[in-house]
């Protein structure tokens, strides 16, 4: 495993069994974890969950600047994943739609599913977390049986 991705996993692993993960405060996100509970990412926006770079964030984007391996398009998509696993309407806003307890162990643990996904996909590999490859399962799709059913019909 890539050395940015096990540090990644195991910031935010014991963020969530520390109980010091919260998606709504830039220290404590999946991204200020991987970050070292630093703000200094959220300076790469204009809003918590936009995928857009600002005029800092690009700066830095095309200096190939890196926060603990990851670029600021990366952290990004990063925290953008972790937000939508969580349930959040992005970019957050007033009014978004938001869980009513965003700190709720379901909640977290879908958000940092997806970020996992996220982080691998940028490695190239497959997600760890997918638990198809302990089974050797391929999920077929609803088409998939639909053909399936109509054939053995």
């Amino acid at each position: 495993m890539p050395f940015r991705l096990e540090s990644a996993i195991n910031k935010l692993y014991t963020a969530f069994h520390n109980n010091t993960l919260h998606p709504e405060y830039c220290h404590s996100c999946a991204v200020g974890n991987i970050c070292d509970n630093l703000d200094a990412w959220q300076h790469l926006t204009d809003s918590h969950g936009s995928l857009q770079l600002n005029y800092v964030g690009i700066v830095n984007q095309k200096l190939g600047k890196k926060i603990n391996g990851y670029t600021p398009l990366e952290l990004l998509q990063t925290e953008a994943a972790f937000l939508s696993g969580c349930g959040y309407e992005l970019p957050l806003k007033r009014g978004s739609k938001r869980p009513k307890d965003p700190k709720d162990k379901e909640i977290l643990f879908n958000g940092l599913a997806a970020v996992v996904a996220k982080l691998c996909e940028f490695e190239g590999i497959t997600d760890v977390m997918d638990i198809s490859r302990i089974f050797n399962y391929t999920a077929i799709s609803n088409q998939d049986t639909k053909t399936f059913l109509s054939k053995s019909e």
